[in-house]
């Protein structure tokens, strides 16, 4: 249900911890019977959250004490996973995860319960947490300042409910944009927020079509990649939503009719003075997919289903094509179907990009608990999706950069030294791309972001290792501001004619 990336490569995966027997035990945990009744009462507690070490594919249980259904996280500027919110007694909590520790919670860590809410991570590097159910509202962790304990008011949210039944508009979409206000998209439109002052600086038009694209009637949403060569003002910020269904759709889906999901897609120019909607159409109609930012710029649509919506058995025909979306390429080339998996990922599954390039899918359960019989079972599995660059013989390989701590501050002055077992036809097809790990969950990878840094230099230095490399140097600028780049943890990738290296984790940090 919810995937996490930390700088060790290590993934922490968890779901709700009322799902009943897990195929996981941890001998002397603590009694959670107290806070988790329908927990098992044995010596050994079942475990509901693991870290996961793709490279060993060994897993290490973890101990979450309150319930995390449906619940959000970033990952901090310090490299700690800050996870808030979910169900019943773990509504307020926030929790801590450091790497190669534990679960460390905070039981009063919301002002409010945060239940299907969603987190940005802001330029000044707090967590900004938006909305929940019969929430409408947003507040800051953690809790550091007097106004960190401040609840602020956010009606948009109240407007964007088309059902008092089926509220539409929960896990919204958040993108932090380059000029350092907030995007916010709830079921079919969205605003500019100035969450300092909690003033709406703008109102975007309803996207078109008559769709929800927020939970239950779950779209996607990712901000294409933000191009910072020329290093001057503010980069384009490109908002692109694809996916969902008809507001009704879940309601019709409890009563048996599975609506069509939509195949429409918008883009939106949140940085122009009067943008208007983008419109095109994925190859597949689909609900519950999930968009993953690729390091190429590239955006992967993959899980999801073709009919219904999200919630317990609310879905059918599992969409088991991923689409690549090119944002480059002219309208009528930007969508490429891939080959297909053999297990649906429906309502409950997820995806996360690798440092190596790979995007890592597990989950999906849309029964109210453990259930192997059923239309559509439990799925306990993870499986590696290969995006098509990985077929590529002649990945780029990153051998050092400087500064050599591989921690940057603003502006800062940059080199990445990088090899290529063919010799480069000038700069044009080389990119440095920074991306920012997600908290995936629900369909949406919160904080996910690509920058294609400002580097104006490449310097050919020549064969190496008996003639089998060509050495390069890659010399330019990290990003400019806070804004564009959070201050945190990024994967840094040498893209050389839309082919990958391995990410090199490098850390911004705000001096």
């Amino acid at each position: 249900m919810h995937m996490a990336l930390m700088p060790n490569n290590k993934i922490i995966v968890f779901d709700r911890t009322n799902f009943g027997p897990s195929n996981l035990t941890k001998k002397n945990c603590p009694n959670i019977n107290s806070l988790q009744p329908q927990q098992d009462s044995s010596s050994s507690c079942y475990v509901h959250s693991v870290e996961f070490d793709p490279s060993k594919r060994t897993v290490r249980p973890l101990t979450i004490l309150t319930d995390t259904w449906c619940s959000s996280g970033a990952l901090s500027n310090d490299g700690v996973l800050i996870q808030s919110g979910g169900y019943q007694r773990g509504e307020r909590v926030v929790r801590y995860f450091t790497q190669n520790t534990d679960w460390v919670e905070d039981p009063n860590g919301l002002v409010t319960p945060r239940w299907y809410a969603s987190n940005q991570v802001l330029n000044d590097g707090k967590i900004i947490v938006v909305g929940g159910r019969y929430q409408f509202s947003y507040e800051f962790i953690p809790k550091k300042t007097d106004s960190d304990l401040k609840l602020y008011d956010l009606s948009f949210l109240k407007e964007t409910r088309y059902l008092d039944n089926v509220p539409n508009n929960l896990y919204p979409f958040l993108h932090l944009s380059p000029d350092g206000s907030l995007f916010i998209f709830a079921n079919d439109r969205g605003i500019l927020l100035d969450y300092g002052s909690n003033k709406i600086l703008r109102r975007f038009s309803a996207m078109p079509g008559g769709v929800s694209r927020n939970y239950p009637s779950t779209g996607s949403s990712a901000m294409l990649p933000l191009d910072l060569n020329g290093n001057v003002g503010i980069p384009k910020a490109v908002i692109l939503i694809c996916g969902g269904t008809s507001p009704d759709s879940n309601l019709k889906a409890v009563a048996g009719e599975f609506i069509p999901a939509t195949k429409s897609c918008g883009r939106l120019t949140i940085t122009e003075v009067n943008p208007k909607w983008e419109m095109e159409e994925m190859p597949i109609g689909r609900v519950m997919g999930d968009m993953i930012l690729l390091p190429t710029g590239d955006v992967l649509i993959i899980n999801g289903a073709g009919k219904g919506t999200a919630g317990w058995d609310s879905a059918r025909d599992p969409v088991l094509n991923p689409v690549l979306y090119r944002p480059g390429n002219e309208p009528e080339t930007r969508f490429e179907t891939l080959a297909p998996t053999t297990i649906p990922r429906l309502y409950h599954s997820t995806a996360h990009l690798l440092s190596d390039g790979r995007v890592l899918v597990g989950g999906s359960n849309p029964n109210r608990s453990y259930n192997f019989s059923t239309l559509f079972p439990t799925e306990l599995s993870l499986e590696a999706f290969y995006p098509p660059y990985l077929s590529s013989p002649n990945r780029p390989l990153i051998t050092s950069m400087k500064p050599v701590k591989k921690e940057m501050s603003y502006n800062q002055t940059i080199s990445v030294h990088f090899r290529s077992n063919y010799e480069v036809n000038g700069e044009k097809g080389i990119s440095v791309n920074l991306v920012a790990p997600s908290f995936t969950t629900h369909s949406f990878a919160m904080n996910q972001r690509v920058l294609v840094l400002d580097m104006r230099e490449l310097e050919n230095k020549g064969k190496s290792n008996k003639g089998k490399w060509y050495e390069y140097v890659s010399d330019g600028h990290a990003p400019s501001s806070a804004a564009v780049a959070p201050p945190g943890y990024y994967m840094l990738f040498v893209v050389v004619d839309g082919v990958p290296s391995r990410g090199m984790w490098v850390r911004i940090v705000n001096e």
